[in-house]
């Protein structure tokens, strides 16, 4: 019988348990939590991406400055 990996904590890296899965603890998610929280976690974006204005509702073309 192939044996299955145990997932780690993404932050401590002790064993998950199932009851906090991903995580080992409720404190470890509540840290996971105040980092999304506070900005510490960001989804990266570029600036120089163009802007499609009729994506916006209520934006019409002669609105276009």
């Amino acid at each position: 019988m192939a044996k299955v990996p145990v997932k780690t904590c993404p932050i401590c890296g002790k064993p998950a348990v199932e009851k906090y899965r991903p995580f080992c603890s409720a404190r470890c998610a509540d840290v996971d939590l105040n980092r999304w929280f506070t900005g510490s976690y960001v989804i990266p974006a570029r600036d120089d991406e163009p802007v499609n204005d009729t994506s916006i509702p209520g934006a019409d073309e002669d609105d276009n400055i």
